[in-house]
């Protein structure tokens, strides 16, 4: 079983090899990655670096060979990648990762031998579930694998696919059927050896704004034969099993993307302390003082919803559809406001591509394109919203609360449940969670009492948005619903992270983390969240803030990361 203590070393070992990101002599550091991301390619001495690590092992189960175990783990070791660089982490090994998650769940013992050992070999897989014409509406996809009666004939295009050019297998959503419905998909490990290469034809690049060092080309087959033991899964498995994997990938990559934005609030925290203006450090004015204890508290909040949603797959399979959604929904969306926010305070700065702030405008490009990935904020919400009537009648007030290893940080985890993994639940054990906490919050202190305080408002939230789910229409309750649909999914989004971020600080005032344990950052986070439901609570009692941005001066100049971790930096 893999420990903290495991977790921890990797992290330190991926810290020790990448070392200070800083140093301009450092081949892997921000002025190399930068040459690299003008040039519009990925780093070679990143990737040399990652290959020497063995990093695509911790894409692979542990009883294949590789690292595997848990997925808080494996966020919070890619992580370190991405803080350096989102396109390194996502063009090194995370779209093999994602391609991965599908063989792992249903693929043949011996596919997932063939994937573990091309990957362990340092080989790459892509994912290619999306056509351009037809966006998220999978139903629509024109790809087709025709069966010949000894396996499949492939034929048409797939685009925006990352390392199509160099992968050594590909994982194709493809038509099998022409009957209508969800069945009439499934999905195929195609290995580039067993290909004809007279019948495949790898389409042009895609020039793109942010991740410029990706390469993201196409397929294009004619009529390519691949043998039956291709197929994953069963014949017409397809939207299940993508359904499936996506509980995964989406609780996952949003947490992964942290890393990028630890690195862009320490970048502001640099210029902000070493600034001066109007006779004083920025960092003394208040407005820039602010923005980034918001930034540091909107790393922290999303850190918790990660949290939740990782450790959800472990603990509570059933339920990860509509956690893993809320989860990439969310982060990123929260994280790209950060980072404009943190831009105002940079200035002119924001825009030098290069130097000691280049960093942070690169991050703000490559962030975004989390948003989209195998699966866009709209996807998202388009799952969450048929979830929210049947939530609302028979979970909210009524299930029991996510057990309390859910928001612990370090504590152990089962292994993963890959055949357990549900495609709707009627239970939401988080918000179960807000619910149980009211009557049992300590209110002695004045930062304890606005705990109190903002959770009573949240839960008002849960019964307004009970209400408000209930009364959906049929027509609503699709992905061709009315924004109003939609804004009640945004609001159960906020909801959930809000109930993790409670969640987070009851389990810290048993023992551990002193900051964690402080009622002043809850309440600071809380209330942030409050006032995104758009509300307007009263102000927070004297020092919270306070609190927050003396823990944001202690990480900073003690080299420590912005998560629920405080992780030592190299640099």
């Amino acid at each position: 079983m893999l420990t903290e203590a495991g977790t921890a070393a990797r992290v330190a070992e991926l810290e020790r090899a990448f070392g200070d990101p800083t140093d301009a002599t450092n081949p892997v550091g921000f002025a190399r990655l930068l040459e690299a991301d003008e040039a519009g390619e990925l780093p070679e001495s990143g990737e040399k670096l990652l290959d020497d690590l063995v990093f695509n092992a911790e894409f692979v189960p542990a009883h294949l060979g590789g690292r595997l175990e848990r997925v808080d783990s494996l966020v919070r070791v890619v992580r370190q990648a991405f803080r350096r660089d989102i396109t390194l982490g996502l063009g090194y090994g995370v779209t093999s990762f994602m391609a991965a998650v599908n063989v792992w769940t249903a693929g043949s013992p011996e596919q997932q031998r063939r994937l573990a050992d091309l990957l362990l070999d340092g080989g790459k897989a892509s994912v290619a579930y999306h056509e351009l014409a037809h966006g998220n509406d999978f139903l629509r996809n024109e790809f087709r694998a025709n069966p010949d009666g000894s396996g499949f004939r492939l034929h048409g295009a797939k685009q925006v696919i990352n390392n199509a050019h160099r992968a050594r297998a590909w994982l194709l959503f493809s038509r099998t059927s022409d009957a209508p419905g969800s069945r009439s998909h499934s999905v195929l490990m195609v290995e580039r050896d067993e290909v004809d290469p007279e019948r495949l034809r790898v389409l042009p690049r895609y020039e793109t704004v942010g991740v410029r060092g990706c390469t993201l080309s196409g397929l294009e087959f004619d009529d390519c034969p691949v043998p039956g033991s291709a197929l994953v899964g069963e014949q017409g498995q397809g939207v299940e099993l993508a359904l499936r994997s996506f509980q995964i990938t989406r609780s996952a990559v949003p947490g992964m993307a942290l890393g990028a934005a630890d690195t862009s609030l320490r970048t502001v925290v640099r210029f902000a302390v070493g600034r001066q203006l109007y006779r004083k450090s920025v960092m003394e004015i208040p407005h820039a003082k602010g923005v980034l204890g918001n930034a540091f508290l909107d790393l922290l909040i999303c850190d918790s919803l990660s949290l939740a949603g990782t450790r959800a797959v472990h603990l509570l399979p059933e339920q990860t559809s509509v956690y893993g959604a809320a989860v990439k929904y969310l982060v990123p969306k929260v994280l790209t406001e950060a980072m404009y926010e943190l831009s105002i305070v940079l200035g002119a700065r924001f825009y030098v591509r290069d130097g000691e702030f280049g960093i942070f405008q690169k991050h703000l490009r490559d962030l975004p394109v989390l948003s989209l990935g195998h699966a866009g904020s709209a996807a998202c919400q388009a799952t969450i919203i048929p979830q929210l009537p049947r939530l609302a009648k028979r979970s909210w007030f009524k299930d029991a609360p996510a057990p309390a290893e859910l928001f612990q940080p370090r504590a152990d985890l089962p292994g993963i449940p890959f055949t357990r993994l549900a495609l709707a639940s009627g239970q939401d054990s988080i918000s179960a969670a807000l619910v149980t906490a009211i009557d049992e919050l300590p209110s002695g202190t004045p930062q304890e009492q606005a705990v109190h305080g903002l959770a009573l408002r949240l839960l008002d939230e849960l019964h307004r948005l009970q209400e408000a789910s209930l009364e959906l229409s049929s027509a609503d309750r699709t992905s061709l619903a009315r924004p109003h649909s939609f804004a009640l999914a945004d609001r159960y989004a906020v909801l959930l992270a809000a109930s993790s971020v409670l969640g987070v600080w009851r389990q810290a005032t048993n023992g551990g983390d002193a900051f964690l344990a402080d009622p002043s950052w809850a309440a600071a986070a809380l209330h942030r969240l409050v006032r995104r439901l758009g509300q307007q609570p009263p102000a927070l009692p004297a020092g919270c803030e306070e609190r927050v941005h003396e823990e944001l001066l202690r990480r900073f100049h003690q080299g420590r990361s912005y998560d629920l971790y405080d992780t030592p930096l190299a640099g």
